[in-house]
Parts: structure tokens; C-alpha cells; sequence
């Protein structure tokens, strides 16, 4: 178990003094028995009202509504949270399911729904035929088959960074050979889905205090990454960037369907196009000891 801090602060500048639009905000840590939020807060210049919700798949999304025009937006997002992830976890996978492939229960079927639905066209089969060529045999076993998807990802392509906002499709990165933790996460879910899984996406912070993680810059950064539904088990956690299982070192703010649903900052303005200077995110993730005034767990997941 750690305690962690993050400070994730997003800076917008322009030419002149501008009227903002609302502003989606998905930057609160999602909480689960894993992870217990002690305090997070959001501090805005210019000042704003703030409103909160959980979208479909229960995430917590900010509103951020301004009054006064600035040629500055800054979001600051601070958080402090425990973490308690196993690094080498054991899945309980139902029997069922021990070997893929398996049949999924009418419940989990319907419940799972999109998240089984490939979301890039794949019109000649060359995401399929590639997710494919993992399957060892009929049967195989499940986590095996999940885990070489999840290191082939990262053996068969060289990650890069890329400052363009979306992802490549993901017949776009097998053709590139290359693309960044977001392209990776969106070949892997779409892989996965492939072949009758159902996945979604995962956005947040990923925690390396040594620094040997791909696409980590300092002790954090901004990650993405993928969750696989598999019965009794659940939702298991895989970052084809690092090959890694299970997220010991990941902080989950959102899941979702699709990687453009993650969205940390989203918002708009009132004015010429030209106006906007630049933008500046800084990421820091370091342990921290609980706030007096933090919050303590319930229990309850």
C-alpha cells in the first residue's frame, strides 16, 4: 500500500482576452477497493463554477462554467489517494472461462454490449488476422492468450510520442510500426475484441518513481491503458506499452469505450481561432503522507 500525491495542472494561453465556453473535466481518480481517494481538489483561474456527475460508466465528470474572460486558463488538479495493488496478482477466472474459447453468460453479454464491438473498421481483417496468430490453439488458455497479446503489442511496435491530440487507428499503427501508450491501448482493446472480449479503455496517471516504465517522464504522467472482462475475475488490468498485468504502478481516472470519451480537458471558446498561443500540461505523482484533514476508507468498494 502508498500514498500517493497528483498535481496535474493544464495551462491554456492566448493573444488576447477571451470568453470560455463550458469545460468537461475528467481528472478525479476513480475510486474502487483499490484505490482510496483521501481529498482531491480543482482550483481554476479565471474562477468558475463547478458542477459534478457520473457519466454512463460511472466516472466523475466536472462542469466548469467561467463569467470573466482571461488570455489564461489554468486547471489545477490535486489529489491524494492510497493505493494497494498486488504486483504479481492472482486471477480467480471461472472455470468457464479458463480456456478461450469460452462462452459468456446472457447477463454479460448484454451488460457488456458495445465493449465487445471492434470500434475502428477493419474491412480487409488485418487487426483480426494479427490478434489471430496469438491464439496458440482450440482451446487455449484465456490469460495466456490476453498476456502475449498484451507484450506482442510492444515487441511487434516501437513507442514514440506524439503531441497530436487522438489515436491512430489500429490498422493505422500496425502499418506505421510505431505509436504512443494511446495507440497501443486502442490496438489492444480492438485486438481483444477481435477475438470476442469484451475491453475498454482506461485513462490516468501512471506512477514510476524509477523511472523504467515506457512513457513515463519523471516520477508520472498522464497513461493510458486497457481493462479485459473475463468471468470470475472481472475486469483485469493491461498495459501493452510496459507488457505489464494487473496495474500496480496505475491510477485510473476514466474507462470508456472509446479513447476520445478520456478526455482530461475539453472545452471552447469565444473568439478568433488565431488567439490561442499554446498549451502546457504538467504531470507529478510522488508519495505523500495522508492529509490530516483527508478523509479515511469505508470499506465499501
Amino acid at each position: 500500500m502508498i500514498t500517493l500525491a497528483i498535481h496535474h495542472q493544464t495551462t491554456y494561453r492566448y493573444r488576447t482576452p477571451l470568453q470560455f465556453g463550458p469545460h468537461r473535466l475528467m481528472l478525479r481518480p476513480r475510486e474502487s477497493r483499490n484505490l482510496c481517494l483521501l481529498a482531491h481538489d480543482v482550483e481554476l483561474k479565471p474562477a468558475a463554477t463547478v458542477t459534478w456527475a457520473h457519466d454512463v460508466l460511472g466516472n466523475s465528470v466536472a462542469t466548469a462554467t467561467f463569467r470573466q474572460p482571461s488570455d489564461t486558463l489554468v486547471i489545477d488538479s490535486h489529489a491524494e489517494l492510497r493505493l494497494d495493488v498486488e504486483q504479481w496478482p492472482v486471477f480467480d477466472v471461472a472455470a468457464s472461462a479458463v480456456d478461450y474459447p469460452f462462452l459468456l453468460s446472457d447477463d454479460d453479454m448484454i451488460d457488456l454490449g458495445a465493449l465487445r464491438l471492434q470500434g475502428y473498421l477493419d474491412s480487409h481483417g488485418k487487426l483480426r488476422e494479427w490478434a489471430q496468430g496469438f491464439v496458440a490453439g482450440n482451446p487455449t488458455n484465456t490469460l495466456a492468450l490476453l498476456k502475449d497479446i498484451c507484450a506482442g503489442v510492444a515487441a511487434s511496435l516501437v513507442y514514440e510520442t506524439r503531441e497530436d491530440e487522438g489515436a491512430q487507428t489500429p490498422t493505422q499503427t500496425l502499418a506505421r510500426g510505431r505509436g504512443s501508450c494511446r495507440d497501443f491501448a486502442v490496438l489492444f482493446v480492438d485486438a481483444v475484441r477481435s477475438l470476442g472480449f469484451g475491453a475498454r479503455i482506461v485513462s490516468g496517471y501512471l506512477y514510476d518513481p524509477d523511472q523504467n516504465a515506457v512513457g513515463s517522464e519523471g516520477a508520472g504522467s498522464t497513461h493510458a491503458w486497457a481493462e479485459v472482462y473475463v468471468p470470475g475475475a472481472g475486469w483485469i488490468t493491461f498495459d501493452p506499452t510496459n507488457r505489464s498485468v494487473g496495474g500496480f504502478n496505475l491510477i485510473p481516472v476514466a474507462v470508456a469505450r472509446d479513447i476520445r470519451q478520456t478526455i482530461p480537458v475539453s472545452g471552447s471558446f469565444v473568439g478568433d481561432r488565431g488567439a490561442f498561443e499554446g498549451m502546457d500540461v504538467r504531470v507529478q505523482v510522488a508519495p505523500a503522507e495522508p492529509s490530516p484533514h483527508a478523509r479515511t476508507a469505508t470499506g465499501r468498494s
